[in-house]
């Protein structure tokens, strides 16, 4: 699967995020402000997992409806659901 920037750009910004949460941790700052800041990084992977579950299914879609296969595609919609229901 090619990786764009987009999805990159994201995984950067959840690491600059918990990044930051690192440091509220060792600057004491509250429970209730560190819990927040890692619902958003958990929010902010669950989108990026949908990205990627999406941009997957969209080109595995393409392929094989460019080869006329069309049995397949009912498999990968599929794969496609059980890769998100796993991911929660």
């Amino acid at each position: 699967m090619d990786y764009n920037k987009k999805i990159q750009n994201r995984l950067r910004r959840i690491e600059g995020q918990i990044g930051g949460v690192l440091r509220m941790m060792d600057d004491g700052k509250e429970c209730n402000d560190v819990l927040s800041q890692l619902s958003a990084i958990r929010k902010a992977v669950d989108r990026t997992i949908a990205v990627l579950v999406t941009s997957n299914l969209k080109q595995c879609l393409i392929e094989e409806l460019q080869k006329e296969n069309e049995g397949n595609t009912d498999d990968m919609l599929e794969e496609a659901v059980r890769l998100l229901v796993k991911s929660r």
